[in-house]
């Protein structure tokens, strides 16, 4: 009995040494009662070490891997030559790929129970698995990721089906192999073990952000982030994520208040960010296109429309859109297969149906003759301007005027003369200018149906031109042989 003389200590001195006792003597009852069990398989109780093993073995089943161990080390530090503990241990430790703690446990069992099959048989699973671990992770740095997964999955996690660093390795490949569901299915299953695994945490909240499911990868990266706020690579993650939105919404505002070349360049420094983000840069890819195509660059929109149909080939608006920028770039034949096949995925679609039939009628219209180009002068050109030209080039090709290349010349003056006939009149011109058919005025595309020399039903054609020919004073001695009568 200790007594406190008030004399010797004041009051509170005294209440923490009874405390002090009074701690001492609990902790003393607590593994007391703890290690019996053990001190008494020790002293040849079965009964005890039998209670401890089943105690373990339920530990490992809801994978409560530190508390079967906790409890196997106490008994170990109880009695040192209890082998059963050596080799329960040795297996947990191989289960969780601790493997040369593992190791030393199973040899230190084999010292007790020299011999032992299944001991000796479980060290050759762990050497297989061990190797098997670090031959996955060399195949995964040299990204042979479908032969890494194979390892893991029916060497490492066969043999150490608890092993943490292999199952975030599996879930590392199945991303690398861009099977973002099972990588989210895999870190589910991990973060119900743990809730709070940092390494599944952002791993799962990656295959969200590849699937474009920002919002819930964004709330992966937060709570690992609140877990961890110095965490590198979660942070990386989640600011760069946030910096994609804030530019893709750049983009699209700027397109809407009409400034499209901003919006242009918005485009381009999103796409930036991740080029291997294909399911939201294919939605960025074909918001470009679509900008381009307002702007009249054909050449550019081609090459965004293509991107994002090389990333989803059945996006019906990037095959409308292609088919647009085709006809900007006037690949006519290019233009009505795209926005046919785009037509018959959306037959109800009646926006598409009239652009498939204008670029119809522009492909019909470019395999007749060009006109304007055969008289050299533009779409713009006035009646003036188109009768100047029709003279210069009539005089420059007649027949007679090219005596060493004559039959050249006498299919120049046909086309020359035909081109004059329809573009040197209004009714007609207007016609052409629609892309309505005028074989039925006689003139054959510029092909039989139309000659100066001889007309159909041997009718003769009659040049007349102001002011006469250059350098002829009235014209060439009453006009050009071959029965042509040129009136000044």
């Amino acid at each position: 009995m200790i007594r406190c003389s008030s004399f010797a200590m004041d009051l509170l001195a005294c209440r923490g040494l009874l405390y002090t006792v009074f701690l001492l003597h609990f902790v003393f009852l607590c593994q007391l009662l703890l290690l019996q069990p053990l001190v008494s398989a020790s002293d040849g109780k079965p009964g005890n070490a039998a209670e401890l093993f089943e105690r373990v073995s339920q530990s490992v089943k809801v994978k409560r891997y530190s508390e079967a161990l906790n409890d196997l080390n106490a008994a170990i530090e109880a009695d040192p030559t209890l082998s059963e503990a050596y080799y329960h241990r040795a297996s947990v430790l191989r289960q969780i790929c601790r493997y040369e703690e593992s190791e030393k446990s199973y040899k230190k069992f084999l010292e007790l129970k020299p011999r032992d099959s299944v001991a000796e048989k479980e060290i050759s699973q762990l050497n297989q698995a061990k190797s098997a671990l670090d031959t996955a992770l060399t195949l995964f740095e040299s990204s042979d990721f479908a032969k890494s997964l194979e390892y893991v999955e029916k060497v490492v996690l066969v043999f150490s089906p608890a092993c943490s660093k292999a199952k975030i390795l599996r879930v590392k490949l199945l991303l690398a192999s861009e099977d973002y569901s099972g990588a989210i299915a895999e870190a589910g299953f991990i973060l119900k073990e743990d809730e709070d695994n940092l390494d599944a945490l952002l791993l799962r909240g990656r295959a969200y952000y590849y699937l474009a499911d920002h919002d819930v990868a964004q709330r992966h990266y937060q709570k690992g982030l609140r877990l961890d706020p110095e965490h590198g690579e979660l942070k990386k993650a989640y600011f760069g994520l946030k910096n994609l939105l804030k530019k893709t919404k750049s983009a699209e505002d700027n397109e809407k208040k009409g400034r499209l070349r901003v919006a242009v360049e918005d485009f381009k420094a999103a796409l930036a960010m991740d080029p291997n983000h294909l399911a939201h840069n294919v939605h960025l890819h074909l918001g470009l296109c679509k900008l381009l195509v307002k702007l009249g660059r054909g050449k550019d929109a081609l090459s965004s429309c293509n991107e994002a149909l090389n990333i989803d080939e059945e996006l019906l608006e990037a095959l409308v859109q292609r088919g647009e920028a085709k006809l900007l770039t006037e690949d006519w034949e290019g233009a009505v297969e795209d926005l046919k096949s785009a037509a018959q995925k959306s037959p109800q679609d009646m926006n598409i149906r009239e652009t498939y039939m204008r670029a119809e009628k522009a492909l019909k219209m470019s395999k007749r003759k060009d006109w304007y180009k055969i008289l050299g002068v533009s779409k713009t050109s006035s009646i003036s301007e188109i009768k100047r030209a029709y003279k210069k080039l009539a005089l420059q090709w007649h027949p007679d005027k090219n005596v060493e290349n004559r039959e050249e010349a006498e299919e120049k003056f046909r086309e020359i003369a035909a081109a004059y006939e329809i573009l040197g009149d209004e009714e007609k011109r207007t016609k052409y200018d629609r892309g309505e058919d005028i074989e039925e005025m006689g003139m054959g595309g510029g092909g039989g149906g139309f000659n100066p020399f001889h007309g159909g039903g041997g009718q003769q054609y009659t040049f007349t031109f102001e002011g006469g020919f250059p350098g002829g004073g009235g014209g060439f001695g009453g006009g050009f042989p071959g029965g042509f009568d040129f009136q000044f």
